[in-house]
Formats: C-alpha cells, sequence, structure tokens
C-alpha cells in the first residue's frame, strides 16, 4: 500500500537522526522511479536538472512550474521528496512564506531555502534579510503542520562569496531561525566540511558531491554528514551521454550508443506496479 504523505514526512524526519544517506537528485517521473527501484530512501529534486528538461537554464523557471513538478514526483515515487525550492519565489518574507506554504500542499517531505540573489553584483541577502526570509519559510511550515522539514542553505561558495567565516555564521543563524538541516554547498575539503558540521550540531548537515570526489560515502560520515547529495550531477551525466551519442550522428557514426541501456531492461522496469 502506497505511504501517505505524513508517512513519507516522518521516514524523511527519521532518516536526519543518525548516520548517513545519500539523496539523489531526479529530473523527472522516469528517473525518479529508477532511483526508487535502485533501493535510496529519498530523494530530491534539482533545480538546475529539471530547467535543462525544460529548455531552460538553472533558476529560468516559473514558480508555478516548479510546483507542478515537485506534486508530478511525489505522486509518482513512494519515497520522500525534498524539494529544492531555490530562494523562495518572493521577494519578502511574506511572499516567501506564502509561496512556501504552497510547496508544502504538493506533498514534499523537505524544502531548501538559500539565501542568493541571481544579482551578480550582490550575490547573497544580506544576513538579516535572509534570516527573515528562512524565519518565514518556519512559521509557514508551522502553520501547515510543521512536519515538512526545513533545509537552510549558504551559497557563498556557489555565489562568488567563498567566506567560510561568513558561511558558518549564516548557517549558524539559519538554525537559530529554524531550519531542520543546513547545506552549504560548494564546500570541498575535509577542514571546511567538519568545521561546518561542528558549528551547527547537533543538527545535520548535507553535502553536497557533484563530480568525483576523493571521499567515499563512509568518509563523509565520519566527518558528521548526515546526508549527501548531487545536485544536477545525475542530470549532466545523462545530458553527457546523450550530447556524445547526438554528436556522433551528426559527425555520421553510430559509436555513441556504446553502453546505452536496452529497450527491454526499460520497459520492464517501467512496468505498471512496478
Amino acid at each position: 500500500m502506497p505511504r501517505s504523505i505524513a508517512e513519507k514526512r516522518a521516514l524523511f524526519r527519521e532518516l536526519h537522526l543518525a548516520g548517513c544517506f545519500v539523496i539523489p537528485n531526479p529530473w523527472d517521473v522516469g528517473s525518479a522511479r529508477y532511483l526508487e527501484h535502485a533501493g535510496f530512501q529519498a530523494i530530491a529534486t534539482t533545480s538546475s536538472g529539471f530547467a535543462w528538461s525544460t529548455g531552460r537554464p538553472d533558476n529560468g523557471v516559473t514558480r508555478d512550474s516548479v510546483l507542478a513538478h515537485f506534486r508530478t514526483l511525489v505522486e509518482a515515487t513512494d519515497l520522500p521528496v525534498n524539494a529544492d525550492f531555490e530562494s523562495g519565489f518572493g521577494s519578502t518574507p511574506d511572499e516567501v512564506a506564502h509561496s512556501v506554504k504552497m510547496a508544502v500542499a504538493t506533498g514534499v517531505a523537505g524544502l531548501s531555502i538559500e539565501d542568493s540573489t541571481g544579482d551578480a553584483n550582490a550575490p547573497l541577502f544580506p544576513i538579516d534579510e535572509a534570516v527573515a526570509r528562512l524565519r518565514a519559510a518556519r512559521r509557514a511550515i508551522d502553520e501547515t503542520g510543521g512536519d515538512t522539514l526545513l533545509v537552510g542553505r549558504a551559497e557563498n561558495f556557489f555565489a562568488g562569496v567563498p567566506d567560510l567565516d561568513d558561511t558558518v555564521a549564516r548557517l549558524k543563524a539559519y538554525a537559530d531561525a529554524g531550519a531542520d538541516c543546513l547545506y552549504a554547498p560548494g564546500i570541498q575539503s575535509a577542514e571546511q566540511i567538519r568545521t561546518v558540521v561542528t558549528a551547527v550540531a547537533p543538527k545535520p548537515v548535507n553535502v553536497l558531491v557533484g563530480a568525483t570526489s576523493p571521499f567515499t560515502l563512509q568518509d563523509l560520515a565520519d566527518l558528521g554528514v548526515r546526508r549527501v547529495s548531487v545536485g544536477g550531477a545525475l542530470a549532466r551525466a545523462a545530458w553527457g551521454g546523450f550530447m556524445h551519442a547526438a554528436q556522433a550522428l551528426a559527425e555520421g557514426r553510430f559509436d555513441g550508443f556504446d553502453g546505452a541501456a536496452s529497450g527491454a531492461t526499460l520497459n520492464g522496469l517501467f512496468q505498471p506496479g512496478r
């Protein structure tokens, strides 16, 4: 019997209590269902992967499209879904709260709010404003039942402001503002990861591994990381295979299909009831 939304959210919270788990990022129904079939315990959306699937750049998709995407993935899988909700789709804290309530209504088990502005001249919200936006998200979740997990993201290392001290200050402020899990995409060294984990303990930390890494999952667990996501990496890997095969075709060759999944395998995977 399929899990209810409440059951998915309870399971998702339980995953954050101990250990370290991988939360991969599908970009459509097929990739989500495959990840469930592969045995993962939860999945997370990827703003970039979804945007590319619609022919748009990351952060170039409307709120309505993003919300519809969340709902589609929630309905497609029995796994808890964490939503990449970008910076909250609101210019003010009240607008962020309104958007977050709509995101919660899609059935997601968690959602992240980042502090990037999209403005190259001022890439991060001032910390006080970022905290106010995070508090608004927390309030919106609490007013809709409180069981959706809130992730606070400090985008320093992605936004061209790789200041670890400021990153830590932001994450600590987001934890105090009600974030259940903290995330600083772009930190890479063991020292950086350990610093972040220690600073926000006992709250769990998500680490992004978006490319080949010297770390194993056990290495990250030993550093105190609670969950590991891959962002748009799976989507980029799929695009890489597609682009390679398409370029070979454009050059009059057919060797780009080496390693492709068989139609029988895919048909069997997506049989009704699987």
